[in-house]
């Protein structure tokens, strides 16, 4: 579990501030999201989730969990069970090609000085890869020590393996990386980097919609252009949202599935919500259970 917790702390790390921007859609304020209908014999549940939070934020509401327990299997992002995964996962931080390699020497002096703004510098991260510098921007924005860090996934994950229920992913490792690097090249995570405070502010205004449930607020947090542009959030959120729709039926067809996702995949015309109601399924928002 240790290996789990830490392997599955970086890739939601590198993945918090990419998935953020979404539109809004509705009148409803749920995090927590009922699938019925559509030939379906026993709903589903779709739960957005806010990736990482400190202690003193952090609550799993009872229906969440009260949806968890009455569903067979649960379904994250990425299956952070498998063996191949969790390798994977280890390696997208590393990288052949220096990153000092890929800037101009004046590139290179810019890069080190944003840096040492987050306690490292160049010649440490120089070997790594263009992810493990936008996990980089996570830590930094989050407004306690790591060891006080709560991971929304990986807790819910910790109790679906305690009542030895079945858990997969929506997605590989490999996939996730295709979008992040699709979205975000070198030169554009060092523009991310240099808005650090902004994140910081960011994240705070996030967790305090997320604890309120406030959908309207938490997916119109992100739409200035500077942190996610069309072609970003189209590889980020659109097209991960489609291919995540068409796996969703069979998994729910077969036993009732609880999804955990990041909250911005579920809003907006090219939302998870909205794809599946276009499939004919009735999708409403949970207020108990």
């Amino acid at each position: 579990m240790k290996n789990l917790v830490k392997l599955g702390f970086a890739v939601i790390l590198s993945a918090t501030f990419m998935t953020t921007k979404a539109q809004n859609t509705g009148t409803e304020n749920s995090t927590l999201w009922e699938v019925s209908g559509n030939g379906l014999t026993q709903p589903s549940y779709i739960a957005g989730t806010c990736h990482v939070m400190c202690s003193k934020d952090f609550e799993i509401k009872s229906k969440v969990m009260k949806a968890l327990e009455k569903s067979d299997q649960f379904v994250m992002e990425i299956n952070y069970t498998d063996p191949a995964e969790m390798t994977a996962m280890q390696k997208m931080y590393q990288t052949d090609k220096k990153l000092s390699d890929q800037l101009s020497p004046a590139e290179a002096k810019e890069l080190d000085k944003i840096l040492a703004d987050y306690g490292t510098d160049l010649k440490k991260m120089d070997h790594s890869s263009s992810q493990a510098l936008y996990a980089l921007i996570s830590m930094k924005a989050i407004p306690c020590p790591q060891t006080d860090i709560k991971m929304y996934e990986i807790e819910l994950l910790k109790n679906a393996l305690k009542s030895k229920k079945k858990v997969s992913g929506l997605e590989k490792v490999e996939d996730q990386m295709t979008s992040i690097n699709k979205a975000y090249d070198l030169k554009a995570v060092i523009q991310q980097l240099k808005m650090g405070k902004e994140y910081e502010t960011l994240l705070n205004k996030m967790v305090n919609a997320f604890k309120k449930e406030d959908v309207h607020s938490l997916y119109t947090l992100f739409k200035d252009d500077k942190m996610m542009n069309a072609e970003q959030e189209k590889a980020m959120l659109t097209d991960r949202n489609k291919n995540w729709a068409e796996k969703m039926p069979e998994m729910m067809k077969k036993e009732s599935a609880f999804f955990a996702v990041g909250g911005a995949h579920l809003m907006g015309d090219n939302g998870v919500i909205h794809l599946l109601k276009a499939k004919g399924y009735t999708v409403k928002p949970v207020s108990s259970l």
